[in-house]
Formats: structure tokens, C-alpha cells, sequence
């Protein structure tokens, strides 16, 4: 088909109601965005590459899907980066099963304290984190560089730790630099996907963690049995070397793959890609209802601020927080297992811990794609919440150990929900750049403190059941729940108010919140 060329500067894109592409030319010339020195340059290529664009939409609709195809290729790293991340996070956990505590001198609290203080360099950092990475616009250096350091950190620092202090001081500097990732992940895919294509995307990245809640314990069995006491080194510092120094080789790939934002990428785009990338999003953040996100910022101090100042922000950011504490039995899963199959081998019980969150990946993919599809969140984030409060309830409720072992598949779904979640949360508050990235990196910052509670609700003393350890995170479900239904009764009232005040003042529909 012959592409018929449009002119912009004087008249109306054919791809838009003709009000809102006047909305788009008043909005681009008075308001700018993340970089607000360079947007205006941005946004005049736009205009000119915009003439590329056809007037017949069935055009559009295929450079689209060519342009979000080779989107999902680039992003497709994110899930292995997050992979590693996870598995980076998380091994300290298989490291206790071949002799981390003692060979440390743990006592007490001090395995829970060394878990904990990753968090606290996560809580310190993420909202700088983000903050620069929209000002640097350039994800590909950015969080491949962070990635470089935190396996570096892991290998040459946990790995060579012969105390508590060594070890507790490792794994905060590990977390301050894994911090630039999953929110700086998140602000990346709410630059390039729209409200409907989020929650499908965020499951895909988040995938990684169920992946790597699964493969790690494959891979951690497989290094702990191979590599014990090889070159008279013990295994679970072996664990720390390979799989760090294998993070690193992952990061310079990184660089080359992971695509930036789409006023900052090039050479992987055609001109008239790069212009429907920045169109979409101008589509998506048009004429915004709430009163909190009418103004465009014009700083990242003022995307601070109104952050900050959004009571939104702060709801979501609490009720993540507790969706993370009810997640907390994670970290603990190769100890659960070990006691429900008790008398099994450490390589054996590392084995048993994968089938239940790759189930939950596959359930996850499914549930956020169908949310998608439907434009529904809350529903969708209880149904798998209730699930897991089901798992919660048999474990506590039975020895037998085939049904204990089951339920850990129920209560790895309470994941599904909170990926549903996290793409709700973004949706919510994603309106202008600036604002989004330090909403998302405050909500995860908050959201992390589930992280750094959690371990401390899982004291040996309280094994081998652990009964009160599911009693408290299942109560953690359930508060999740009603957070999110109170929200979402909020988000009614807001559409209701936008709706109401469209029709007073005969104006085009506007943006509408999920529910």
C-alpha cells in the first residue's frame, strides 16, 4: 500500500480526533517532559518524522505491531537481567543449606539481619536511582553499568566474607547498587507500552523472579554439588563466584540490547517507528483527569514533589508493602521444603522448590494477559490473593506432607496477583514522566519495607512448621486485598468526578483510571 504522507504543522493528524491533536500541539510547545532542556527538539523531529505516518489506519496499525515486535525483542533481556537479579538476591538462602551460617558464626537473628540489610541499600537509593536514569535517558548504560557492579560486589565481597560483619556489610552495598533495577525496569516498560499492553509486559519482567525462584535452586544445586570444596574453597562461596562473575558477562551484553527511551534511542528504529513511539505515549497521557496531574512538570525536583505530595503514591506504596511482606516466605523456601520432605539431601530439596514457581509463572502470564484484555486489575489481584491465603490456611492446617508441599503451589500464586498489582500501581500514577519515575521508585521503596521485615517473621524457633510465619502473611494478604478494593473505590469516584465534569463542559473523553 502507498504511504500518503501528512503534513502536521498546519494541519490535523489523521491518526487522532482532531480536538486532541490540537491538545497535542499546545501541549508539546507550553509543556515539557523528562528532559526538559531537549524535549522541544524531540517533539519538532516528531512533527517532521510524523509526515512518514499514514492517513489510512490500517497502516498505522502495522507499523505498530512492527515496532512493538521489536520492542518485546529488546525487552525480553529485562527477564534474564532480572533472573540473575533474583538469583543474586536470593542465594544466600541456598548458601545456608551447605554450611553458610556456621562457617560464619551465625547466631540468632544475624542469617535474618544479613537478608534484611540488602533492603535497606534498596530503600536508600531507589528514588535517586530513578530520578537519574530519566535524567540521563539512557537505560542501556544506566542499568547495565549497575549490573556490572552488583556482580562484581556479590562475588569479590560475599563471596570472600569470613564474618557476620563482612557479610552483612556485603550484601548492603550489593542492594544499593540492585536497587537501579526493577523500578528503573518498570519506569522503562511505561515508557514504551500503553495502559492495555502494561500489565501483560510487567508479568513478563516479573516472570524473571518466579524463573529465578525456580532455576536458582536448579543452578545453585548444580554448583553447590560440582564445586564443593574445589581448590579447597567451600561451596557456597563458589556459589557467590559463578554466579556473580555470570551476571557481569550478561551486563555487557546488556548494553548493546536494551533499548533507551524513545526520544534517546536510535539506529535500531526507523524514523517513522521512532514517531509512533512518541506518539503513543502522548496518546495515552492526554488530557489527564485528576487534579493532581493536570500541570506537565518541568523539573525532576517538581517531579519529587509531586510525587510526594499524591496521596495515590502513598496508598499504593502501602498496600505494596504489604504484598511484599506476604511474599516474604520466598527467601525462606529451600528451609520450608527441607522441613516438609525432612531426612532429603540438600541438592534433592533444592530441586523441590522449583515446580511451584514455575506453575506460578505460567498462571502469572496467564492471569495478566486476561487482565489486559479485560482492563480490569482489582479483581483479577484478588482471585490470586485468595489462592494464596488458601495455601497459607492448609499448610497450617495438616502435617501430611504431600498436602503441605501443595499448598506452597498455592501460595507461590499470590505472585500473579501482585504483578497484576504492580502494573495497576503504574498505570495509576504514570501520567508525566517526570512524576512517574520517582512514584514508582517511592512505592518501591516503601514496598521494600515487606523486604526488610519479612525475614524477621520466619525465627528458627518457630520451626519446623512455621505455622505462625503463614498466619501472619496470609493476615498480610488480606489487608493487601482490602487496600486495593478501598483504591479502587477511589478510582471510581475519580472517573465518576472526570465523567461528570466532560459532559458539564461538553469536553472529549479523558483519561480514566483502571479499576
Amino acid at each position: 500500500m502507498t504511504l500518503v504522507l501528512a503534513t502536521v504543522d498546519n494541519e490535523v493528524s489523521p491518526l487522532l480526533p482532531h480536538s486532541r491533536s490540537q491538545y497535542h500541539d499546545n501541549w508539546s510547545r507550553d509543556s515539557p517532559t523528562e528532559n526538559e532542556d531537549d524535549n522541544d527538539d524531540h517533539i519538532e523531529n516528531f512533527r517532521e518524522d510524523n509526515n512518514e505516518l499514514s492517513q489510512d489506519t490500517q497502516v498505522r496499525k502495522r507499523l505498530e505491531q512492527t515496532l512493538l515486535r521489536k520492542v518485546d525483542i529488546r525487552m525480553s533481556i529485562l527477564v534474564l537481567i532480572y533472573i540473575l537479579n533474583y538469583i543474586d538476591r536470593n542465594n544466600v538462602a541456598a548458601a545456608r543449606l551447605r554450611g553458610f551460617e556456621e562457617d560464619l558464626g551465625l547466631s540468632g537473628t544475624q542469617f535474618s539481619s544479613i537478608l534484611s540489610s540488602l533492603y535497606v541499600g534498596y530503600i536508600i537509593m531507589q528514588i535517586p536511582s530513578n530520578m537519574l536514569l530519566n535524567w540521563m535517558g539512557k537505560p542501556s548504560l544506566y542499568l547495565s553499568c549497575c549490573m556490572i557492579l552488583w556482580g562484581s560486589i556479590m562475588s569479590c565481597l560475599t563471596g570472600v566474607a569470613t564474618s557476620y560483619f563482612g557479610a552483612l556489610c556485603s550484601r548492603f552495598v550489593l542492594g544499593f547498587f540492585e536497587t537501579a533495577f526493577f523500578p528503573g525496569a518498570l519506569f522503562l516498560i511505561s515508557k514504551w507500552y500503553k495502559r492495555d499492553e502494561l500489565s501483560q509486559r510487567t508479568a513478563y519482567l516479573s516472570s524473571g523472579s518466579l524463573i529465578a525462584n525456580g532455576t536458582g535452586s536448579l543452578i545453585a544445586s548444580g554448583i553447590l554439588s560440582a564445586l564443593d570444596n574445589a581448590l579447597n574453597v567451600a561451596a557456597w562461596r563458589w556459589l557467590f563466584f559463578v554466579e556473580g562473575g555470570l551476571t557481569v558477562v550478561v551486563a555487557i551484553g546488556a548494553m548493546i540490547i536494551l533499548p533507551d527511551f524513545p526520544e534517546t534511542s536510535s539506529g535500531w528504529l526507523s524514523p517513522a517507528e521512532k514517531a509512533l513511539a512518541i506518539r503513543r505515549m502522548q496518546e495515552e497521557h492526554v488530557n489527564t483527569s485528576s487534579s493532581h496531574d493536570d500541570t506537565p512538570l518541568k523539573t525532576q525536583l517538581n517531579g519529587l514533589s509531586s510525587a510526594i505530595s499524591d496521596p495515590k503514591v502513598w496508598w499504593l506504596a502501602a498496600t505494596q508493602a504489604c504484598l511484599t511482606f506476604s511474599l516474604s516466605f520466598n527467601a525462606y523456601m529451600p528451609t520450608i521444603v527441607r522441613e516438609v520432605f525432612h531426612g532429603y539431601n540438600p541438592t534433592t530439596v533444592l530441586l523441590l522448590c522449583a515446580p511451584p514457581f514455575f506453575v506460578a509463572t505460567a498462571v502469572a502470564i496467564t492471569i495478566s494477559r486476561h487482565s489486559d484484555k479485560a482492563g480490569e486489575r482489582c479483581g483479577h489481584i484478588t482471585f490470586t490473593m485468595v489462592i494464596g491465603i488458601i495455601g497459607f490456611t492448609l499448610v497450617c492446617s495438616t502435617t501430611n506432607t504431600a498436602v503441605r508441599y501443595f499448598s506452597l503451589f498455592l501460595m507461590a500464586q499470590s505472585y500473579a496477583g501482585f504483578i497484576c498489582f504492580l502494573a495497576w500501581s503504574s498505570s495509576s500514577v504514570s501520567q508525566t514522566p517526570a512524576k512517574r519515575a520517582v512514584a514508582l521508585a517511592l512505592m518501591n521503596t516503601v514496598g521494600t519495607l515487606g523486604n526488610v521485615l519479612g525475614p524477621y517473621i520466619w525465627p528458627t524457633t518457630w520451626g519446623p512448621t512455621y505455622s505462625q510465619s503463614f498466619v501472619i502473611c496470609a493476615i498480610a494478604n488480606v489487608l493487601g486485598i482490602v487496600m486495593c478494593w478501598m483504591f479502587r473505590r477511589h478510582l471510581v469516584h475519580l472517573n465518576t468526578a472526570a465523567a461528570k465534569r466532560e459532559t458539564l463542559h461538553n469536553e472529549i473523553e479523558g483519561y480514566r483510571y483502571f479499576l
